[in-house]
């Protein structure tokens, strides 16, 4: 089932500069995977699917792949769903629609009956081929793979002229990694002095077998990568260009599920996959310890952009809703490192290290460190399902939050104390309010109320 957003204006101030183009982005078409259940980031997903998850306070992460696609002025953009799927189609709905900068179509695609039998996505590469129908009906030379939960700081551009100069039926983006982290992610062979990827594995467990994976400096240089340091090995990003025939073949060939799993190898076969070196931030959300990092990089003010989100640069914005909202309202807070979000009233003793989401209330006395909080939906929460009236979302006074995320719509009452005061790495609470520790850090879920004078 496809859903459209589109609108039929495009504002001055968004148009992109053009750039030295080998093809034309009108020909390159992008598919966003909305990923899995997101069980790692679990409760943050029990409400909605991964890639809707607020991200900075204001944006979610679908807005990060979205935005760079538009601003590099790729407007054929396909979003496939299947989790959760409803809040996605109403985050694309409310952001997109109204917009004002798309001159053709989103469309989310998501699993639906045919021919008696409910479809179900198996993994990256089946998602794909299970809507080749509406895919092969696109007038498009290239498809830029990307996924909805990763952040970047990318302009597609480069990454489509280098796969067009090399005539690649494939590119696969990578990035320079080390030992450690080449262990859990793709690692790529390199042919000597070239692009061209001549081996893959996915994840390798022994050192002996991600020795045979290590790229040497000469190589590295000539991909681009002028600096010598310990990551010697280059990583997958799960970010791919495929020429069109080579894409629908290699599913027509391989049943498989994944590309990284499974397809990339028989693709080599070919002799046509490349890797584009990237060596700037990116950063996969797969889990609460790199969400949790992800968002506290934001208070951070970083002019090196391998070392955040650039979220502060007019020739790549990150697009979301329009909230409407006014500006934030301080009443002797003393803030330090934080990232504060239109609509909030902040009233508290102290806040650092922590990002303050859209319509945060924050009452006197209270002190936030090293946490972030997602913000809210309302200032005023609407009756239950019973009739009975709630309290507002909101931290009241004299209240200790540190290193926790706070959901959206939740309430806190007075007095309060998030402190992990057991040093729980894991954890559920089995009576009171609900609380979980991933990772070390402290989980409110979507809507929880919690007391006053309750202390964790």
């Amino acid at each position: 089932m496809i859903v459209n957003f589109h609108s039929e204006t495009t504002s001055p101030e968004n148009k992109t500069t053009p750039q030295s183009e080998l093809v034309s982005l009108d020909r390159v078409a992008v598919i966003i995977l909305g990923g899995g259940e997101g069980k790692r980031l679990s409760p943050l997903t029990k409400m909605r699917c991964k890639p809707v998850m607020s991200f900075g306070g204001r944006y979610s992460l679908i807005d990060i792949p979205v935005s760079h696609s538009l601003t590099t002025g790729l407007r054929k953009i396909y979003v496939i769903g299947q989790y959760l799927a409803y809040t996605l189609q109403k985050h694309l709905f409310q952001t997109y629609l109204y917009h004002g900068i798309l001159q053709n179509q989103i469309q989310l695609l998501v699993p639906e009956e045919r021919d008696g039998q409910k479809i179900w996505y198996k993994g990256t590469a089946d998602a794909i081929r299970q809507n080749l129908e509406y895919f092969s009906e696109i007038s498009a030379d290239y498809f830029l793979i990307l996924s909805g939960d990763q952040l970047y700081n990318i302009n597609f551009r480069d990454l489509i002229n280098f796969g067009v100069e090399r005539d690649a039926g494939m590119v696969i983006a990578a990035q320079p990694v080390n030992s450690k982290d080449a262990s859990r992610m793709g690692v790529m062979k390199i042919k000597h002095g070239d692009t061209q990827v001549v081996d893959f594995h996915e994840k390798p467990k022994s050192q002996e077998a991600l020795d045979q994976y290590r790229v040497d400096q000469f190589t590295l240089h000539r991909m681009g990568n002028n600096f010598i340091s310990d990551k010697n090995y280059l990583a997958s990003m799960g970010i791919y260009l495929f020429k069109r025939q080579t894409l629908f073949d290699l599913l027509l060939k391989d049943p498989r599920e994944d590309f990284g799993k499974h397809l990339i190898r028989t693709q080599m076969e070919h002799k046509d996959v490349h890797a584009y070196l990237y060596d700037g931030y990116w950063e996969d959300i797969g889990t609460i310890d790199s969400y949790y990092n992800a968002n506290l990089a934001l208070t951070r003010h970083n002019v090196d952009r391998t070392e955040g989100l650039q979220c502060y640069d007019e020739c790549n914005v990150i697009m979301t809703k329009s909230y409407r909202l006014p500006g934030v309202k301080m009443v002797g807070a003393k803030i330090t490192d934080a990232l504060l979000c239109e609509g909030s009233v902040i009233e508290a003793e102290e806040i650092s290290n922590s990002v303050i989401g859209v319509r945060s209330m924050i009452g006197e006395g209270t002190t936030v460190k090293d946490s972030i909080l997602m913000g809210n939906e309302y200032y005023e929460r609407p009756p239950l399902a019973t009739g009975e009236c709630a309290d507002n979302p909101g931290i009241g006074k004299d209240c200790y939050i540190s290193r926790a995320i706070i959901d959206e719509n939740v309430t806190i009452g007075h007095g309060v104390h998030l402190i992990n005061q057991a040093g729980h790495t894991e954890y559920e609470t089995t009576h009171g309010p609900k609380l979980y520790v991933r990772d070390g850090i402290i989980i409110v879920p979507r809507g929880a109320v919690i007391p006053n004078n309750f202390v964790f």
